[in-house]
C-alpha cells in the first residue's frame, strides 16, 4: 500500500500538475506542496480541535479557501518552498494552488471505519493501513494522549 506522503502526492500531482509552474522548479514546488498539505495536517491533527478542523475540510462542512488547516499549508508552502525559490509574482499565483489542492483531500482521506463520519478512528486507520509504520505510532501517541485514547 502506498504511504500517506504518496497518497498526498499524488493528488497534488492530479490537482497542481497542470499549473503553469516553471520547468526549472517544477518537481521542487509540487514536492514542496506535498510536504506542506502533510506537514499542516500533522500539526493540525496535534492541536486542540485539530481532528475536528480535518473533518470539517475533507468532508466539506468548511470550504478549503476558509479552512485554518488550508491556512496552514499555504504559509507553510510559503515560507518553506515559495520564499526559497525567489519566483516573484509567480510564487503569489502559485500559492491558489493551496485551496486546490487541500478541498481535493476528500478523495484521500475518508471514513475507514464505515461508522459515516471521518474522525480520529479514521485518521488511524489511515495511517496505518496505508503503511505508515513509524507514523503510525507516532500519530497514536500524540493523537492518543490528546484524546486519551
Amino acid at each position: 500500500m502506498a504511504s500517506l506522503i504518496d497518497l498526498i502526492s499524488r493528488q497534488v500531482n492530479s490537482t497542481a500538475g497542470g499549473a503553469q509552474i516553471p520547468s526549472n522548479v517544477k518537481d521542487q514546488v509540487l514536492g514542496g506542496l506535498s510536504q506542506s498539505v502533510l506537514g499542516s495536517l500533522t500539526q493540525t491533527a496535534t492541536r486542540a480541535g485539530g481532528v475536528e478542523q480535518i473533518r470539517d475540510l475533507v468532508t466539506g462542512k468548511v470550504r478549503a479557501e476558509q479552512s485554518p488547516v488550508t491556512a496552514l499549508a499555504g504559509d507553510i508552502f510559503d515560507k518553506d518552498i515559495l520564499s526559497k525559490l525567489n519566483l516573484g509574482a509567480a510564487g503569489g499565483s502559485l500559492k491558489n494552488l493551496v485551496p486546490k489542492v487541500m478541498g481535493s483531500l476528500s478523495n484521500i482521506i475518508k471514513d475507514q471505519d464505515g461508522d459515516g463520519d471521518i474522525d480520529f478512528n479514521d485518521l488511524i486507520i489511515m495511517l496505518k493501513g496505508n503503511g505508515g509504520g513509524g507514523l503510525f505510532e507516532t500519530a497514536k501517541s500524540i493523537l492518543g494522549g490528546l484524546f486519551g485514547k
